[in-house]
């Protein structure tokens, strides 16, 4: 994720110091973070994609898709580059008889809802 956080850094022309300022967080966690000393926490990624907008919440937290979201504000889910193929053995493609058991949501405001089904 530290590479993926400068490359934001990049895009915008920020400095470590303007982009600590920008998304309201002390400047010593974003040197912590790009010396590899610290993880980024929760908290501290919500401010990222609060602030930066256009930034793909999937390509940050898990390197796939595209960096900016399409148009609509959303991350693409038709046109997604991955970085990753499918395990050896696999075609990426989920069987029918396997089916979620548990879906997290996410809210703006740090909440979250977890879904699970009754198998």
């Amino acid at each position: 994720m530290r590479e993926r956080i400068q490359k934001i850094m990049e895009l915008e022309q920020l400095t470590a110091s303007k982009f600590a300022d920008a998304i309201g967080v002390q400047r010593s966690s974003i040197s912590h973070i790009l010396s590899g000393r610290n993880k980024p926490s929760l908290e501290l990624i919500n401010k990222i994609l609060e602030h930066f907008e256009q930034v793909n919440a999937d390509w940050l937290l898990l390197g796939k898709g595209s960096m900016i979201n399409d148009n609509n504000g959303a991350g693409s889910t038709t046109d997604l580059t991955f970085k990753e193929d499918p395990p050896n053995g696999t075609t990426g493609v989920i069987p029918k008889d396997v089916r979620p058991v548990k879906i997290v949501v996410f809210y703006s405001d740090n909440t979250f809802e977890e879904f699970i089904s009754g198998h």
